[in-house]
């Protein structure tokens, strides 16, 4: 083969748990009789509460078909190149095993926003409840050196205030605020969605809408904008390159010897954010990934609409549609129009075997 298939997971596959069925006749047609894969495959997921292995069992028992964790992008597997913090003391947010996957992906020192609870108790205050009986006298000093936002938390207004706090200290969280310390520590975000797709009759909230929480309070108290060191998970460009890396991985190791000119991601438009993200040494490793082509292939059966238009700008105030993309995010009209539209996933895999004349 000489193109490979990006899949989204949520609205594509899937809807919360429950399987799309033209995701199990389509994945039929993308494996041998023995199960192996006849085109490269990565699923592209911006899900964070969890490790790639426990992504790939789920998968592997809705399709009915062998994915390895290989086959798995979560929207933090970028962070494993982030190898310049990896040594440091992170805040974590997000829910799942958080530790686990913050540990699996490199970082040495990751705290957890219950353990940082612990720690300065007096913090969290808005839950009456939840406010401690007896004062801590002796707290012990130690401080943060980078936020790491995996995906959204449960109780919001803990996450929402104590990760203010880390920002406004520069990493004390506990002592007075010093707002004259800006830009503030680094903050790394991962998944962007506003909302997505489960068995409800409309979207829920995702982690996006935590963001632009978290970026409306620091915004409102300080006055200036928060920023982010890098933001990873669909749509970022960041996200796609790794993902190509990864499919690219794959044919090397089925010795296919072919390169891969085409890759088809199948969900969401495949619109990038601006050349943004720091240099931090992943160009470098990425720096083979190019694809001659990337097309869209957008299935109905999930958030998207093809009747809506897109603002280009997240700062155009437009009324006839609402733009969900992230505050930091400007589109490419070109990548946002789809370059084909199907009713579901088995739709798009028939349609990519006809346009690449390929015959399993």
């Amino acid at each position: 083969p000489s193109f490979g298939f990006l899949f989204d997971i949520d609205g594509v596959l899937v809807r919360g748990k429950t399987p799309i069925p033209a995701a199990r006749t389509a994945f039929r047609k993308l494996v041998n009789s023995q199960g192996q894969f006849l085109v490269p495959v990565v699923f592209v997921t911006n899900a964070g509460n969890c490790l790639r292995q426990k992504k790939a069992d789920q998968l592997s028992h809705l399709l009915g078909v062998p994915i390895s964790q290989d086959q798995v992008m979560m929207s933090h597997s970028p962070l494993r190149m982030f190898k310049h913090y990896h040594e440091k003391c992170v805040l974590v947010s997000g829910q799942g095993p958080l530790l686990d996957i913050a540990q699996d992906l490199g970082f040495c020192q990751p705290i957890t926003i219950d353990t940082l609870r612990e720690k300065r108790p007096l913090l969290d205050a808005v839950d009456h409840d939840r406010r401690p009986n007896v004062l801590h006298s002796q707290e012990q000093p130690f401080s943060l050196s980078t936020v790491v936002l995996f995906g959204e938390p449960v109780r919001w207004e803990t996450s929402l205030q104590l990760i203010i706090d880390v920002l406004l200290t520069s990493g004390y969280p506990g002592n007075p605020y010093e707002q004259e310390n800006y830009p503030h520590i680094p903050v790394l975000a991962c998944n962007m969605d506003l909302m997505w797709v489960a068995e409800a009759q409309s979207p829920r909230f995702g982690h996006g809408t935590f963001m632009v929480c978290l970026e409306n309070i620091y915004k409102k108290i300080t006055g200036r904008e928060l920023k982010y060191e890098a933001l990873m998970g669909k749509p970022s460009r960041l996200t796609y390159q790794y993902a190509e890396h990864l499919i690219r991985a794959q044919a090397l190791q089925r010795s296919w010897e072919q390169p891969i000119q085409t890759l088809y991601a199948v969900g969401g438009p495949a619109a990038l954010s601006r050349d943004h993200e720091p240099g931090l040494g992943w160009q470098s490793e990425l720096a083979s990934a190019a694809a001659a082509r990337c097309r869209s292939v957008l299935v109905c059966t999930g958030v998207y609409n093809p009747h809506t238009e897109v603002p280009l700008d997240a700062r155009d105030s437009v009324t006839e549609a609402a733009f969900h993309g992230h505050r930091d995010f400007r589109f490419d009209p070109g990548l946002v129009e789809p370059d084909h539209i199907v009713p579901d996933v088995d739709a798009a895999v028939d349609l990519v075997f006809q346009l690449e004349n390929f015959a399993p």
